[in-house]
């Protein structure tokens, strides 16, 4: 019996059916894969970074006595900068442990605190110079090996030759432990330091502070150039060859590598004018080359957005075409305009590779305090800790991490608010 056409339809109906089901199973199993690679990959960065918020602290009752110190005038700056710090611990360690006496023994407990404490110290007592000739309780850093062994990472059941901390420092540690001496303390230093050869004393504040530089640069060049470049290319230039040309390259502009633009700042700004490496003067003027088109392009989509008529009826009340310009289509397109320019620094907020051909992944470890010192920026310190060797290390990229991503969050985040609150629907 011969198939009638409604039975010819139903049948191609199934299958078609059938391909559209497996087609939206496809997609899916594709946004579930990619969002699970996304838990993934936060669920290791916050689990490997949530240690670098905290850090082991020894409790110490550091005498400050001025002949340890070597601070025979009180009012000389110099003897204050280069006082034996470091003395100092070392004389309230050997007292609370006085039964380690063999050389041996003395450079294991100096090893319980970290090297690098003696800044900590010299700044606290600058801060309370009355501290001079009394002893304080005062709270010092560990070392990274003991920070790691508290916070779980070492197995003290492994072999002593396996590990980096010795039978008599996991004594030590854990006689710390229970006289309430050594505990776990929200670590300021990740804040408030710069960058350091030792982890326990390697902060981010430095990057922070550069990163804020290089942005303010970018966003002081970029924001009102790509604005203007906007305005003439929509609303002035004439539609011929030359503005074709322009506007296929800005477009193409988008899609180049951002290490090309750092190249470029190399051969351009560092060879031919001369500019200083490694400051964020000539970092910022990189990103804005890099996120120009980014900002042109939103900017141009913004304008196109303001209706023809709001123009039209503005010119039919005899504005002139700069009124009508600045008077009406700007101020509703730059909603817009800035939720680009603020897509355009979250992108420039992540950059690393422009930013190390011109020299900004240097080891700095004094904070920038202008435009033209050597400083360095978030991304790069993450590049330039995920390098090191150290235990601790990793914990601190990945607290970084956070950080970073936290920043670029929050900038997204400003943008689509932005959108829906300034949105206008025609």
């Amino acid at each position: 019996m011969s198939q009638t056409t409604i039975d010819i339809v139903n049948k191609n109906l199934a299958k078609r059916y059938a391909r559209e089901k497996r087609f939206r199973l496809l997609g899916f199993g594709s946004v579930m894969i990619g969002f699970a690679a996304l838990v993934f990959l936060l669920v290791t960065i916050v689990g490997d970074g949530w240690g670098a918020f905290k850090q082991s602290s020894v409790r110490l009752q550091l005498n400050f006595d001025q002949s340890v110190l070597s601070i025979e005038d009180v009012a000389d700056e110099e003897q204050w900068q280069y006082g034996n710090y470091i003395g100092v611990i070392k004389a309230a360690l050997r007292e609370r442990f006085p039964e380690m006496t063999s050389r041996a023994q003395k450079k294991l407990i100096y090893r319980v605190v970290s090297p690098g404490a003696d800044h900590q110290v010299r700044q606290l007592l600058k801060k309370n110079p009355e501290w001079l000739g009394s002893r304080q309780e005062v709270w010092l850093p560990a070392d990274d090996d003991i920070d790691s062994f508290v916070k779980g990472h070492v197995d003290r059941s492994l072999p002593e030759s396996d590990r980096r901390i010795k039978d008599t420092q996991i004594v030590l540690v854990d006689a710390l432990q229970e006289s309430g001496d050594l505990k776990l303390k929200f670590n300021t230093l990740l804040f408030t330091a710069g960058d350091s050869r030792e982890p326990e004393q390697a902060g981010i504040r430095g990057a922070l502070v550069g990163s804020f530089l290089t942005l303010l640069v970018t966003l002081s060049l970029s924001f009102p150039i790509g604005v203007a470049a906007a305005l003439y290319l929509e609303e002035f230039a004439p539609k011929n060859r030359f503005t074709d040309v322009i506007e296929v390259n800005i477009n193409n502009l988008a899609a180049v590598p951002s290490i090309v633009f750092g190249l470029l700042g190399l051969a351009v700004f560092l060879n031919v004018f001369g500019l200083p490496r490694s400051v964020p003067l000539l970092g910022g003027i990189v990103l804005t080359l890099m996120t120009l088109p980014t900002i042109i392009i939103s900017s141009r989509a913004a304008l196109k957005a303001v209706p023809p008529s709001i123009k039209e009826a503005a010119l039919g009340l005899g504005a002139s075409k700069m009124q009508v310009i600045f008077h009406h289509v700007l101020p509703l397109a730059l909603p817009g305009m800035l939720t680009g320019a603020i897509i355009g620094m979250a992108q420039a907020l992540g950059e690393t590779a422009p930013l190390l051909m011109i020299g900004m992944v240097a080891f700095i470890v004094d904070v920038p305090g202008s435009l033209t010192d050597p400083a360095t920026v978030l991304p790069v310190q993450i590049f330039l800790w995920s390098d090191s060797p150290e235990r601790a290390f990793i914990e601190r990229t990945s607290g970084a991490i956070m950080v970073l991503l936290t920043f670029l969050i929050t900038m997204n985040a400003i943008a689509v608010l932005l959108r829906k609150r300034f949105e206008r629907r025609w």
